[in-house]
This record gives structure tokens, sequence and C-alpha cells, in this order.
């Protein structure tokens, strides 16, 4: 059996295109008809771009619903009296579900089509927003329940979008059109800061607001989706052909789609055949095989750092960083915008640099950035934590509080206690008075038994005036600005390298028959990381302190820079047979090739089949 051709005669080769004609070969240089008619057989992008928008719809959610979480927090915790393990099962709940709902939604898009989980996903998600928004402030379960419903809807949504957008895309633009849903993720961080600004004051029903208008893009997107047609790829998969070329009509805007049709359908039938294995056997054999094995590791160890080096307490907590840094809640909100912007911009970053400076150094140096930026806001932690306010005036009475504490800090660790200071005044007139139960981090409670108290000092009337101000979880500081600025550096160190490149190198290191089970185990990694970041984040901040907590990311950030100085190879610009051999050991390489040997012999005609000789 030949496997190299050397006949002149093979110039004449004849090929086959779309009506059906034969074409000799073209020389070298020459175009294929099929090439040069392929812009046309792209049809009109227009409406593609609508699919996109209203697909990545899900993507907004996703990303809104994570950023929502880190304003809205700070009034929730308050109205519903949230101690840290429930603020943290609130914020990591929807995480948890997520991951589950995301695996089910691995299957469900193969059985019941893209368009109608997008479809379930909107309305679960809307479902989520309207009874979030609508929980009592004394059932703190039902607005679990909505952070859980809400969860199920982002699982349903991160798997079942980029898929369909990726199958109804044009090839020429479809990677493009893919990433706009990490886009979307983005703005829809951003644009939750901003409805949390805007609702920052409304101390009693903001928190309704930031979390319901969720409902809104989903609604869109629901009724959307009525008009916009099923994955042409999925319909072909079930048999369905004559639907699936309805519908890629409708995509492309086009009369005759032929060409692409018969592409498609070679392409599911190529996938039958690649996908012979199931989940546990490709697992089995991709452990079994050296090369896999390392690449699985690396991809494994690549999304556990991403999310162990402490991203998310950043995107999740950065309302509660800035508060516990020294700002009241109504600006610690506002100033969520900065990390949340510079986020943003910096993805665009990523996008440019990645091809531009490769992955490996790109993520090492992304590494160095999170170091530096952590060791800011440790110490900018440690130095208010330090300098921290003296209770400098007591209340002639005998209650804890007043008796008890000598500092701000260990006034505010006392969860019965808060600190309460005159403005421009708290080194000299500082007061440690018992918190108001129904809302602690509003109002002091009235003190009874003394003849030298003013009953209006930071209780309810006078609640954030220009004379008194009141804390129960921070201290006032000159050095809230490490923390902005801590945020801000963290952000510019991750987007552009840590954030995208755990993604973009897992697409690349596995070979075709383990690409979806490795990839899918690197994502459950990523989704174990970042619940067990979000649920222990505040555990942390109580039991070793805010510093030793960031000091704590930043020894694990370093260690994870360490390991992957080791076996993070470059990948850029290498075909996927060339970055599956930097996974080969010698003794491994030194096999295949031995086996290689034994199969084949090389003569002048080319490589022959031994075995058939």
């Amino acid at each position: 059996m030949v496997f190299g051709k050397t006949d002149k005669s093979m110039e004449k080769e004849k090929l086959v295109s779309g009506s059906g004609k034969t074409k000799a070969k073209p020389n070298m240089g020459e175009k294929l008809d099929m090439e040069e008619k392929r812009p046309d057989e792209s049809g009109s992008k227009f409406y593609v771009i609508v699919l996109t928008m209203f697909a990545t719809i899900g993507g907004l959610l996703f990303g809104y619903d994570t950023g929502i979480i880190s304003g809205s927090m700070l009034l929730i915790r308050d109205d519903f009296q949230l101690s840290e393990i429930w603020q943290s099962a609130i914020v990591s709940s929807t995480i948890g579900a997520a991951a589950v709902f995301s695996l089910i939604a691995g299957v469900l898009v193969d059985k019941i089509g893209r368009k109608k989980v997008i479809m379930m996903a909107s309305f679960i998600f809307t479902a989520g927003a309207i009874l979030m928004a609508v929980s009592p402030v004394d059932k703190k379960e039902i607005l679990l329940i909505g952070r859980l419903i809400v969860g199920a809807g982002i699982g349903f949504a991160s798997m079942s979008v980029p898929v369909y957008v990726a199958e109804a895309a044009p090839s020429h633009i479809r990677g493009s059109l893919v990433t706009v849903n990490q886009l979307f993720i983005t703005v829809g961080i951003l644009l939750s800061s901003i409805i949390a600004g805007a609702f920052s004051t409304d101390k009693e029903n903001g928190w309704r607001y930031m979390l319901g208008i969720a409902g809104v893009p989903s609604v869109i997107q629901f009724f959307g989706f009525f008009f916009l047609p099923e994955s042409p790829r999925w319909l072909v998969g079930q048999g369905r052909v004559d639907e699936a070329t309805k519908a890629l009509k409708k995509i492309r805007g086009l009369d005759n789609v032929d060409r692409e049709m018969s592409e498609i359908e070679k392409s599911v039938e190529e996938t039958k055949e690649q996908n012979k294995y199931n989940m546990l056997q490709c697992f089995v054999l991709m452990v079994k095989t050296q090369p896999v094995r390392r690449a699985l590791v690396l991809g494994c160890t690549l999304q556990l750092f991403q999310q162990l080096c402490g991203i998310n307490t950043v995107i999740y907590y950065s309302g509660s960083i800035l508060r516990v840094s020294g700002f009241p809640s109504s600006l610690a909100i506002w100033l969520s915008c900065i990390p949340f912007t510079v986020n943003f911009l910096c993805t665009f970053i990523g996008i440019y640099a990645v091809e531009k400076a490769g992955r490996r150094v790109l993520t090492l140096l992304s590494f160095i950035g999170i170091i530096i930026a952590l060791i800011v806001l440790g110490a900018g932690f440690q130095l208010s934590e330090k300098n921290s306010p003296p209770i400098s005036l007591r209340l002639d009475n005998s209650s804890t509080c007043h008796t008890k504490y000598d500092s701000c800090n260990s006034c505010i660790k006392d969860e019965n206690c808060g600190f309460c200071w005159q403005e421009g005044m708290e080194s000299t007139a500082g007061w440690c008075l018992h918190v108001y139960k129904d809302h602690p981090e509003r109002y002091a409670m009235p003190e009874g038994n003394t003849t030298h108290y003013n009953e209006s000092l930071c209780n309810a009337t006078n609640y954030d005036t220009e004379k008194y101000n009141w804390a129960n979880d921070f201290c006032p500081t000159d050095y809230s600005w490490m923390a902005v600025l801590g945020l801000a550096l963290f952000v510019i160190a991750f987007a552009p390298g840590l954030g995208p490149n755990p993604w973009t190198i897992n697409s690349e290191i596995y070979p075709l028959w383990a690409r979806g089970t490795g990839t899918s185990l690197a994502t459950c990694v990523n989704w174990i990381g970042n619940l067990i970041v979000s649920f222990t984040f505040l555990l942390l901040l109580k039991t070793i302190t805010t510093y030793g907590t960031f000091y704590l990311f930043c020894g694990i950030s370093f260690l994870g820079m360490s390991i992957l100085f080791f076996i993070l190879p470059e990948t850029k610009n290498k075909t996927l047979e060339e970055v599956e051999e930097l996974f080969m050991s010698k003794e491994y390489k030194a096999k295949r090739e031995e086996e290689q040997k034994k199969k084949y012999q090389y003569d002048n005609s080319g490589y022959v089949d031994s075995s058939k000789m």
C-alpha cells in the first residue's frame, strides 16, 4: 500500500467541483474556482451578526450576575442580617449550580438542540431574577433559591451559546463572533457596576432593582429566539437535512448552500467517528497515553491557578474589599467600576498580545503582575490595621463596647460593636458603640444610663450626615487608595494573560480524540477552584485577617508561576501535531519511532507499508 505519490501522471488528477463537473488540478499559484467563489457563498453578515447578538445576551447575563453580587451584597447583608457563612453561600451557590447545570447542558444541547437550551437558559434566568427581586428580608432561603435558579440558567447558557454561535457563523468570521461572547461577559460585569452604583443610595430596595433588572435582557433573548433558526449542524446530526438546509439559507441569506451543506454533513460524520469513546473510556486512554496525560495535567493546572490566584474575589467581592479598606458602601459600589472597566479594556490587549508575545511569556508575566498587585493589597490593609484610629472618647456607662476596646480595629472585630467618629476628627473624636441590631451597617444603638450622651450620635437620625460617620466593619484610614490601586493592578495583570490563556492553551494541547474530554475536565477544575475561592474568602478575612488573606493568594500565585515555569511550553505558531510532540518524553518518542520503523520501511518510491510486502 503506497502512501507517497511520485508518479507524474498524478498531476492530471481530477477534482470534483460543487456542480459535479471535473476540472484539471491547478498548477501551483492558481486558485480553485471554489476558493474564488468562497466569499460570495458566505452570504450576508447582517443576519448572523443579529443572531450572535441575541445569543450572546447569555454571556452578558453571565457577566452581569457575576458582577452585580459585588455591589448588591453590601446592601443585602444588612437587610437580611447575613453571617459570613450565609454571604459566602449566596455568592457561591450560583457558581455551584452553574457548574452542575453546564454538565447537564452538555447532554441537552445534543439531545434537544442548541436553540431550545438557550431559550431554557433565558427562561430560567428570568425566573431566578424575579424571585431574587421579591425575596422577603426575613426569608434568606428564598434569596438563596433564586441564586441557585440563576446559576442553572448561567450553566445552560455557558455551554450552549458558544456552540450555537460557532455552528451558525461562516468560517471566515467564526473566531471573531465566538469571542463576542467573552466580550459580552466583560460588558455585563462593567454594566453591573454602573447599575449597582445608580441604586447604591437606596438602602431599602436598591438591591432588589440590581438583581431584578437582570430579567430584562433575558426576556428579550427568550422572545427573540422564537424568530431564530436551530443550528444547521445539529439538525444534520439528527438526520433533518431539509430543515438544516432551510435554516442555513435563512442564516446566510442565500438560495444555494449546497457546498456548505455537504461540508457540514461530512464534518458531522467525522465527528461521529472521533466520538467513538465515551467520556470514561477517553479519560482512561488519556491517562495511559504519556503526552496526553502530561497535557491534561498542564490544562488542569492552568485552570486551577487561574482561580486560586484570587481573581473572583475581585469580581464577586470588590465592593466588600473596598468597604473594608475604608470606603462607605455607596462609594465602594461606585469604585467597583474601576477594576471592572480596566478588566473590560485589558481584554482587548489580551486578544492582540496572545499571538504577538506568545502564551508562555504572557502567562508568566501575568503572574508577576498579579503577585505585585496582591502585595500592594496586603500591604495597604496591613498599614491600615497598624494605624487604626484610637477610641479617644468613651461614654460614662459600663457597656462592653465602651470599656473593652482601645482602637477602631479591635472594636469592629466584635460583631456587636462599631466605630463612630466625627467627620475629619477620627483620631481625636471616636467612640466604640453598640450596633443597631436591625441594621448594624447603618446605625449605632441609642444608649441609656448615661448623662453625657447625645442620642443622635451615629444613630438613625443622623446616619450619613456630615457631622458623624459610622462603620461596623471597617476603619477610616489614609491607605484606602492602596486597595483601589491594588485591584486595578490585579485586573491589568490578569485580563491579558491568565484570564484568556488557560482557555486558549486548553484548546490547543489535546489531540482531536481527547479534546472534548480534556477541555471538560479542565473546565470542571476551573469551576471547583472558583467555588473554593468564592466560598472561603469571607471566612479567610475573619480568620487570618484581610492582609493575611491577600498574602496567602500571593503565595499561591508564586507557587503557580513556579510550577508553570517548568511545565508550560510555548504553543504559539505550532501545528497540533507539533504541540503534541512538545509533551512527549524521550522514552515515548523513541518508542513511537521504533514502532513506526517496524511498520514502515523507506525506499525511493516513498513510504511503503511493510506489512503488505
